[in-house]
C-alpha cells in the first residue's frame, strides 16, 4: 500500500480531538472505526477489533519500536523466555508483603493534601504517589524521585511531539540511571532479595545474565508504564468522586466495593489512551485492507466505551461483567504490573477516603486535560477535607 495516496479519515491532533478525546474516539468508533491519518497510521476503535488484534500476537506484533523494549516490544519466543522473569515479581505474596510500605506512603500523601484549603491534586498527589510507589517497589532511593518526575515528562513530551532524537536521548538517559544503580549494588555485593533492581541483577535469560541493557529496558517498562499510567488513574478516580458525592458516601461505608468501583471508573474514562502494534501480514478489519507491516493503534480508551459489549457505557454500574474491560489489557502481553496497579489504586483510594468527608470541586477553577499521548488530567483543583 501507498500511504501518500490514501486519505486521512482524521486528525488525532486536531483541536476538536484534544479538546475532548473521549468524545472524539466515541464518534470515530460509530463512525470510521478502522481509521487512518498521517500521525498514527491506522487506529482501531472498537472492542471486538482491538480484542482480535490482542489475541492474534502473530498477525499483529508487539515490536514496532526502534528500541529493544523488554518484554512488551517482543514477540514469542523471546516474549516468553523474558516474561517468566518478570511474571514472579508481581505475585499474590510479593503484593501482599510490599502493601504495607504502599499503605505508608499513601497515608504520608493524604496527609499533604490535608494540611492545605486547596490542592492541585496532580502535581501535589497523584505524581508524588506514583514516583514514590515506584521508587519503593524497585528499590531506589529518594534522591531519584524528583530525576524520575522530570524524565517522566520528558519522555511524555517527546512522545508526544514524535521526537525519535529526543527519545533516543531520553532512553540512553535512563540507561545510565540504570548503570548507577547496578554499579551502587554491585559495590555493595547486594543479593537477590536486596531488592527488586539486584534482584534482576541476579537473573538469567537463556543461560546468560541479563544485560545492564535489558535491566535497564525492563526497568523502564515499569517506570513509564506505571508512573504515567498510575497518577493519571489517580487523578480520573479523584475527581469522579469529586463529581459524585453520593458514591463517595457509598464507598466510605462500604471500602469493600473499591476494586470494583476502581475498575468501572477508570472503564469509563481511561487513564491509558492507546497502545501499538504492527502487522506481519495483510489483514482486514471491519472490511478495509490493512498491508503487511503497518503501524496500528488500539484506542484502549475507545473499547472500554463501545456500547456493543457495555450497555449505557457513560453510566457507572458496579455489577458489569469485569472480564470485558480492556484496562489491563489482554492475552499474552497483559500488562505484567496490574496486580501493583490494583494494589496502588485500591490502597490510595482506601486512605484518601478513609481520612476525609469531603472531596468536591473548586468553585470556578476547572480541570486542564491532558491530551495524546496522555490521558486524564495535567491539572486538577479540587477541595479536599
Amino acid at each position: 500500500m501507498n500511504e501518500k495516496k490514501l486519505k486521512p479519515d482524521w486528525d488525532p491532533r486536531s483541536e476538536d480531538v484534544l479538546r475532548d478525546q473521549r468524545a472524539a474516539y466515541d464518534e470515530m468508533r460509530e463512525r470510521c472505526p478502522v481509521a487512518y491519518s498521517d500521525f498514527m497510521q491506522w487506529s482501531l476503535f472498537r472492542h471486538e477489533d482491538i480484542t482480535r488484534v490482542l489475541l492474534d500476537h502473530e498477525t499483529f506484533s508487539n515490536e514496532v519500536s526502534q528500541h529493544r523494549a523488554v518484554p512488551n516490544g517482543m514477540d514469542p519466543p523471546d516474549h516468553t523466555a523474558y516474561r517468566s522473569i518478570i511474571m514472579p515479581y508481581f505475585a499474590a505474596e510479593r503484593m501482599q508483603a510490599f502493601e504495607p510500605t504502599c499503605c505508608e506512603i499513601a497515608a504520608d500523601q493524604v496527609g499533604n493534601v490535608l494540611a492545605s484549603d486547596e490542592v492541585e491534586l496532580m502535581a501535589c498527589f497523584a505524581l508524588p504517589f506514583a514516583v514514590r510507589v515506584q521508587c519503593a517497589f524497585i528499590g531506589w532511593p529518594p534522591t531519584l524521585r524528583e530525576p524520575l518526575v522530570c524524565w517522566t515528562k520528558k519522555n511524555y513530551e517527546a512522545t508526544l511531539a514524535q521526537d525519535r532524537e529526543a527519545i533516543a536521548e531520553i532512553a540512553h538517559e535512563f540507561v545510565g540511571f540504570i548503570d548507577n544503580m547496578i554499579e551502587i549494588r554491585l559495590q555493595a555485593g547486594a543479593k537477590p532479595e536486596d531488592d527488586i533492581t539486584a534482584a534482576l541483577m541476579h537473573e538469567k535469560v537463556q543461560g546468560r545474565p541479563l544485560s545492564n541493557e535489558e535491566i535497564a529496558s525492563i526497568l523502564r517498562n515499569f517506570t513509564a508504564g506505571e508512573v504515567g499510567t498510575i497518577s493519571a488513574a489517580v487523578g480520573i478516580l479523584v475527581n469522579y468522586l469529586a463529581q459524585h458525592a453520593e458514591l463517595q458516601e457509598q464507598l466510605r461505608a462500604q471500602p469493600s466495593l473499591l476494586p470494583a468501583a476502581i475498575g468501572e471508573i477508570l472503564r469509563i474514562h481511561g487513564p491509558l489512551v492507546a497502545n501499538r502494534r504492527i502487522t506481519t501480514r495483510p489483514v482486514e478489519i471491519c472490511g478495509r485492507t490493512i498491508g503487511a507491516g503497518e503501524r496500528i493503534s488500539l484506542i484502549w480508551i475507545s473499547a472500554n466505551r463501545d456500547g456493543r459489549v457495555f450497555e449505557d457505557p457513560d453510566t457507572f454500574r458496579l455489577n458489569r461483567d469485569s472480564t470485558k474491560n480492556l484496562l489491563y489489557g489482554a492475552g499474552i502481553h497483559v500488562c505484567a504490573g496490574a496486580p501493583l496497579a490494583r494494589m496502588e489504586l485500591r490502597v490510595i483510594m482506601e486512605e484518601l477516603l478513609k481520612r476525609t468527608t469531603v472531596i468536591q470541586p473548586v468553585p470556578d477553577k476547572l480541570p486542564v486535560n491532558a491530551v495524546y499521548p496522555g490521558s486524564g488530567f495535567v491539572t486538577l483543583p479540587l477541595q479536599i477535607r
